[in-house]
């Protein structure tokens, strides 16, 4: 993560650094990824009308789920976001929601109790999409040996997918997500872009194992469940005033739930990728960009952020241990994983994607999404921040 004290530049706002791709600083030092957040957060207004057009959304929810067994689906890991979702949802607003969790076979013993706590005490019914542990083995280990930064995008992919099939089959056309710009912000798409169509290429040049359980929900399957279905996912923190330390002190007390750890943490597997194989093989510290966020949201000072992110994402005497556990669940030799460590860094543009067509025409997709699905996906506003924001 050294860099020439010269060339070294973080944001005065926050702390996206010049280690972030295609970041730029105006002649105050601050960049344009934080103008970007300032745009995400007039595009998704809370307060006043924040909360009108969440309650919109509710009745909507409430009227579509009439005579239905949920009004709606919740996905769910055990996380903060997730489980302050599950009581939002039911006692704060009378939704009757499915809760869904994607095993992967790698969530924490902690997170799986969060979630029983979570769905137990507020009588939701939990359905858990399970993947055999072997299919999901071979892509992770695919997207390893292709070299690229984010190796846990199978299991991202997968839980959209599921979320979606699972609404077609209860017939229920709002899926409720617990993502946060606020706290999260938006990861750089050269740090973390996949889709199916990668994932599938990756598959068939490293893996081996055949796909039987694994939800593949391809672009045209995709089109017809929202455009045909109408089925949709929303972000409730983009209307209400969520605070996530409030979040997670209130279910803590309430419900017993407890602390993993940082953001992700709750997977052991993305604990790893994040704190280890980004951070180490690519000089990746994606805690740049969340607490960069949560400095804006102003729920940490920028000083601590910094000290935070001055030390490692994982303890130094867990890594050993933490990466023996991670090739043995894998089936990986300390020799076959020191080969693929050594060989090369891959970006994802090195394989084919979806995503040279949504860079040809992201106006004209941004335009369709939001004039006919109101969804307005984070990457757009990324490549207009970078696209606009003038070199130094």
């Amino acid at each position: 993560m050294e860099m020439n004290e010269k060339t070294f530049r973080r944001c005065t706002r926050g702390l996206w650094d010049t280690t972030v791709p295609g970041i730029t600083f105006d002649d105050y030092g601050v960049s344009n990824y934080a103008t970007m957040f300032d745009d995400l957060c007039k595009l998704n207004p809370r307060g006043e009308e924040g909360l009108r057009t969440w309650e919109s959304l509710v009745a909507q929810m409430k009227n579509s789920g009439n005579g239905k067994k949920y009004d709606c689906i919740i996905g769910v890991s055990g996380g903060t976001d997730s489980s302050y979702l599950l009581h939002l949802a039911k006692s704060e607003y009378g939704l009757r929601p499915l809760a869904v969790n994607l095993d992967n076979g790698w969530n924490s013993e902690t997170a799986v109790q969060n979630i029983k706590k979570m769905t137990t005490a507020l009588n939701i019914d939990l359905e858990t999409y399970v993947i055999e542990y072997e299919e999901i083995k071979d892509l992770l280990k695919s997207y390893m040996k292709a070299g690229l930064p984010w190796i846990d995008n199978p299991s991202d992919l997968a839980i959209q997918s599921a979320l979606f099939l699972l609404a077609s089959k209860e017939k229920v056309k709002f899926i409720l997500a617990g993502n946060d710009f606020r706290s999260e912000g938006k990861q750089p798409t050269e740090w973390t872009y996949s889709d199916q169509k990668q994932m599938k290429f990756l598959h068939r040049k490293f893996g081996s194992t055949k796909l039987k359980t694994y939800p593949l929900l391809s672009v045209e399957k995709y089109l017809w469940l929202s455009m045909v279905k109408k089925i949709r996912m929303y972000y409730p923190y983009n209307y209400l005033d969520y605070v996530k330390g409030s979040a997670q002190k209130f279910i803590m007390e309430k419900y017993g739930w407890k602390y993993y750890g940082e953001h992700h943490h709750e997977n052991i597997f993305t604990k790893w990728a994040i704190g280890q194989w980004m951070f180490e093989k690519f000089g990746i510290d994606k805690r740049l960009i969340t607490y960069s966020a949560q400095v804006l949201s102003g729920s940490v000072t920028r000083e601590e952020a910094i000290e935070i992110v001055g030390r490692k994402p994982l303890l130094p005497e867990s890594v050993a241990s933490d990466t023996e556990y991670i090739l043995k669940k894998l089936n990986l030799s300390a020799e076959e994983f020191q080969k693929i460590w050594d060989d090369p860094n891959r970006s994802f543009t090195d394989y084919p994607s979806y995503y040279r067509i949504i860079e040809r025409y992201s106006s004209m997709i941004e335009w369709i999404l939001w004039n006919f699905f109101r969804m307005r996906p984070k990457i757009f506003a990324e490549m207009k921040a970078r696209k606009n924001s003038p070199a130094d």
